[in-house]
């Protein structure tokens, strides 16, 4: 009997752990809720209630396949030292998880048991983060053989009978008995593959033709984005299952384009998108290779520069969406709302509270992990750190909280939704509300400090400082030094167009080179 621990691989379809154990006998299929995991300050219940959906959906589908699963409430290392006591397991077989430092630990415990036991272990990869890398220099060619290789069909599984012996199959617990809080998110995604096969499918071929164009607002990201970000964070759909889909829906387009002579705006979308599913990857590679950066700066000279203890008003003010600035306060709105906002709107969040706040990234960072549902702890702390200055190696982003809401919401009609205080304020003051009146205020009732916060701070003086604090940091010759040892772990390298060749790319503090693409197709 091969044991299969599912993790962040909900699913059965490209499902190698799953696939190879049922080529060497029976398969007992096992997913652990575990109380420890959820009461980590980056898990909350809307997580859990996402993944409460994917797992009744994948018994389900194994059953189908011939063995349900069986799911235990515990910590790891005494479940499956409880299994490998009544049950004749030969093997384990799991994923390879970039998890947060909770699940590393966790990882390294049960890899001692089973060592103990003599029961080898397999983890397998399940997207382009290689463990153990050691240069990034050929990272791009391994990611795309992986994407590449076939995918795995679910396998037929061998009926393992009534498991009396351990107490049946258990049944799906609801957040209580693991120990997370409810955590209402009226508009969450819903949850299992089904859910996410169907947004695929709508993605690519009705809501994603202008996927390059409308990503970067909040009024049309969330219809023209893939929305697949949740789904890949909690293994519904398989990375390499989005890149073939893709590519083979990029090969219909041009061959459509072919034969009609019209070419539209599918091609740089699903371009657009292909290049940011790579990049999904890149910055989950980041934590794999340096799990310290979830909990310590990237760029040890950031190193006191903001207080770990973080000022509570602020703090407060910034998650509540009550800053004052009508634009940051309804993205976060929006995002406790849904679950869900768009990578622009995300970069902006967490640059207001690092720049313009002035709060050290780490709890800012576990608020937006519990919010989003989407939480992929790879992605999220490496782009905590990008977005808060602190890798060393990227060129500061410094939101201008007014001009990114009169870019994206000239109308203000997502502040107005999200900010109903607002609502009767005139289109010339929407961004702007503290610089009306009194008169102003009267006439549209909304009284600035009564009925919506005032600023909590200038930001324009605010934005000065923090470059100022940044730069006098990044141009000390040790800053500079450490920049480059980090970039050689963690730098992107590009191939050349037309060339086999790799060529590497950084940036520099007032750099105006264009970035490089963000992973926002995990939005």
């Amino acid at each position: 009997m091969h044991l299969v621990w599912f993790k962040r691989d909900l699913r059965v379809y490209d499902h190698a752990a799953l696939a190879q154990a049922a080529r060497r006998g029976p398969v007992l299929p096992l997913y652990i809720a575990e109380p420890g995991y959820w009461s980590q300050p980056d898990a909350s219940g809307r997580h859990w209630a996402f993944i409460a959906e994917c797992l009744g959906e994948l018994r389900t589908d194994l059953a189908a396949l011939g063995q349900p699963l069986v799911i235990r409430v515990g910590e790891a290392v005494p479940v499956l030292g409880a299994l490998l006591d009544r049950l004749p397991i030969e093997s384990v077989w799991s994923h390879e998880e970039t998890g947060n430092g909770w699940t590393y630990a966790r990882d390294i415990a049960v890899g001692d048991l089973l060592r103990s036991r003599g029961v080898p272990w397999h983890e397998l990869p399940q997207n382009g983060v290689v463990r153990r890398l050691e240069t990034r220099n050929r990272w791009s060619k391994i990611w795309e053989q992986r994407m590449r290789t076939p995918l795995e069909p679910p396998p037929v599984l061998r009926p393992l009978g009534a498991l009396s012996e351990i107490g049946g199959l258990g049944d799906i617990p609801d957040g209580r008995a693991v120990g997370i809080a409810y955590d209402p998110c009226p508009q969450r995604q819903p949850g299992g593959r089904r859910a996410g096969v169907a947004t695929l499918e709508a993605f690519l071929r009705e809501r994603g033709e202008a996927y390059h164009r409308e990503m970067s607002s909040p009024l049309t990201a969330y219809e023209s984005c893939s929305r697949l970000s949740t789904h890949l964070a909690w293994g519904t759909l398989s990375i390499r299952e989005l890149v073939q889909a893709t590519r083979h829906r990029r090969e219909q387009v041009a061959a459509l384009a072919q034969s009609s002579g019209q070419r539209g705006t599918w091609p740089k979308a699903l371009s657009a998108f292909e290049g940011r599913l790579h990049w999904h990857c890149h910055f989950m590679q980041k934590l794999e290779s340096e799990p310290r950066i979830e909990f310590e700066n990237m760029h040890r000279a950031c190193n006191g520069l903001r207080d770990p203890i973080p000022d509570r008003e602020r703090l407060d003010a910034w998650r509540l969406g009550q800053t004052g600035f009508p634009f940051v306060d309804a993205c976060m709105r929006a995002l406790i709302h849904t679950g869900w906002i768009n990578f622009r709107m995300r970069a902006m969040l967490a640059s207001f509270s690092a720049y313009h706040l002035w709060l050290h990234w780490r709890e800012p960072g576990l608020h937006l992990a519990r919010v989003f549902t989407d939480y992929e702890p790879g992605i999220h702390w490496s782009q905590v750190q990008m977005q808060s200055g602190t890798t060393g190696i990227n060129t500061l982003r410094i939101y201008n909280p007014v001009k990114q809401s009169q870019d994206q919401d000239p109308d203000g009609l997502f502040i107005r939704r999200w900010v109903p205080e607002l609502a009767t304020v005139p289109d010339a003051r929407i961004h702007t509300p503290w610089k009306m009146s009194r008169a102003e205020q009267d006439a549209c009732g909304c009284l600035v400090g009564r009925d919506y916060p005032a600023p909590i701070l200038d930001h324009e003086a605010a934005a000065r400082e923090a470059r100022r604090r940044m730069g006098a940091i990044r141009r000390s010759a040790e800053s500079r030094a450490e920049s480059r040892t980090i970039f050689e772990t963690h730098g992107s390298r590009r191939r050349s167009s037309g060339s086999s060749r790799t060529r590497t790319t950084t940036t520099k503090v007032g750099s105006t080179r264009k970035a490089p693409p963000s992973p926002e197709s995990t939005s």
